[in-house]
C-alpha cells in the first residue's frame, strides 16, 4: 500500500517538476514538457519496478484523470470565436484527411488486425483529439488493457518520428510547397481558445491559483467538473452496463461543451489549467505502460503499419487539399500537429516555425478536435464494423 502511495504520488509530481524544468531551461522549453513526461515515463516504465504497485497505480490514475480532465479542458473552449477562411479550411481537411487515411488503412490493414475495427476509430479519435480522446474510446468501445497499451506504444513511436520529420525537413518543404502568407490573427488579438503557453498549469501555481480568488476559481470549476461527471454517470446507469462507458463519455463530452456556453463558467480562471495537467499525469502514467520487454513486434507489425500509414498518409492528403485550396503553409502544419501530436505540441512548433501568429489557429484547431474526437472515434468504428 505504502509503496503504491509513493508510486502514485511520484508521478503526480513529476509533472510539476518537469513544468519548472522547461520554464527554466530554454531548451528543455522547446522540447516541451509533454515529449519529456513520455520519455520519462518509459524509463520508468522500463525500469522494473514491482509489477503490482504499478499496475494499481496505472489503472487509479488513467481511469481517473480522463473523465475528469474532459470537463476542465471543454469549460474554457470559445467554439463560437471567429476563424479565418485558412483555419477553418484546414480544420476540414485536416479531419477529411484523418478519416480518410484510417477508413483506406482499415482496408490494407486493419482488417488481420483482431478488433481493427474498433482499433481504426481510436486512431480517428486520437488524431483528430489527443491521447485523452484514445483513453476515452477505449473505454466507450471496451478495447482490452493490452491492445490499448500497444497502440499507445506504436503511437507515442510514430508520433514522435512525424515530430522530428517536422522539425527536422518539414517545415521548410511545406513552405516551398505551399503559400507562406499567414492569415491567423496574432497572439492577443480578440479571444483565444486556450492558453498560449503549455507551460500555463506551471505558471497558475505561481501566479495566483493558491491565492483566496485563485483558489475559489479552481474549486468552482472542480466542483463543476465533478457535477457534470456525476450527471453524466447518473443517467449513463440508466442504460444496458455493455454502453455504460460509451454513455458516460459522450454524455460528459455533451454537457462540458454545453457549460462552455455559460459565460461565466468559461471564464473561470485555471480549469484549463487543472485539466492540462490532469492531462500531463495522464501522459506519464499511459507512458509507463510502454514495456518494450513485452512488445509483441510480430503481433504489432500491422498495427505500427495502421499507425504509420494514418499519420504520414494524413499528412501527404492535407499537403494535398492544401495545395488545391490554397492554405498558408504555417497554419496547415500547426494543424497537423495539433491533430496528430494534440494542442499540447503546437506552441513548440510554433516556436520552431518562429511564427507566434499561427499559435492561436493551431490551439483553436486542436480544442475543436477534442471536442470533435470522442464523436468522430466512435461513430468511424460503428461504420468500420459494418465494412
Amino acid at each position: 500500500m505504502i509503496e503504491s502511495l509513493l508510486i502514485g504520488a511520484a508521478l503526480c509530481l513529476l509533472p510539476y517538476v518537469v513544468l519548472c524544468c522547461c520554464r527554466r531551461i530554454s531548451w528543455l522549453g522547446k522540447i516541451g514538457p509533454v515529449l519529456i513526461l513520455y520519455l520519462i515515463g518509459m524509463i520508468i516504465g522500463n525500469a522494473g519496478l514491482p509489477s503490482a504497485s504499478m499496475s494499481r497505480v496505472q489503472d487509479v490514475l488513467s481511469n481517473a484523470t480522463v473523465p475528469l480532465a474532459i470537463p476542465l479542458m471543454l469549460f474554457g473552449c470559445k467554439l463560437r470565436q471567429s476563424i479565418t477562411r485558412s483555419q477553418l479550411l484546414a480544420l476540414i481537411s485536416g479531419i477529411a484527411a484523418v478519416v480518410l487515411t484510417v477508413a483506406c488503412g482499415y482496408m490494407i490493414f486493419g482488417r488481420s488486425i483482431d478488433g481493427g475495427a474498433r482499433i481504426g476509430g481510436m486512431l480517428t479519435g486520437v488524431y483528430t483529439g489527443g491521447t485523452i480522446n484514445l483513453a476515452a474510446l477505449k473505454a466507450m468501445l471496451g478495447v482490452p488493457e493490452s491492445t490499448y497499451i500497444l497502440i499507445n506504444s506504436c503511437d507515442m513511436l510514430v508520433s514522435f518520428l512525424y515530430l522530428t520529420f517536422l522539425l527536422g525537413i518539414g517545415i521548410r518543404l511545406f513552405r516551398r510547397l505551399l503559400p507562406s502568407r499567414e492569415q491567423a490573427p496574432a497572439a492577443g488579438e480578440g479571444d483565444t481558445a486556450g492558453p498560449s503557453d503549455t507551460l500555463a498549469a506551471s505558471k497558475a501555481c505561481s501566479s495566483g491559483i493558491f491565492s483566496r480568488s485563485g483558489m475559489k476559481s479552481a474549486c468552482t470549476s472542480i466542483g463543476l467538473t465533478l457535477l457534470v461527471c456525476a450527471l453524466s454517470g447518473g443517467i449513463a446507469l440508466l442504460v444496458p452496463d455493455s454502453a455504460f462507458m460509451t454513455v458516460f463519455i459522450l454524455l460528459l463530452t455533451t454537457f462540458s461543451i454545453a457549460f462552455s456556453f455559460i459565460r461565466p463558467v468559461r471564464e473561470l480562471r485555471f480549469s484549463h489549467d487543472i485539466g492540462m495537467y490532469l492531462i500531463y499525469i495522464f501522459c506519464i502514467t499511459v507512458a509507463t505502460m510502454a514495456n518494450f520487454s513485452e512488445f509483441d513486434m510480430a503481433g504489432g507489425l500491422s498495427l505500427l503499419c495502421y499507425i504509420s500509414f494514418v499519420v504520414f498518409g494524413s499528412l501527404v492528403l492535407q499537403l494535398v487539399f492544401a495545395r488545391i485550396l490554397r492554405i498558408d503553409a504555417d497554419t496547415v502544419i500547426v494543424s497537423s500537429v495539433a491533430f496528430i501530436n494534440s494542442p499540447p505540441f503546437v506552441p513548440m512548433i510554433t516556436a520552431a516555425m518562429k511564427n507566434k501568429n499561427a499559435l492561436i489557429g493551431g490551439l483553436t484547431i486542436g480544442i475543436i478536435g477534442y471536442a470533435a474526437g470522442n464523436y468522430l472515434g466512435f461513430f468511424m468504428a460503428e461504420m468500420l464494423s459494418r465494412l
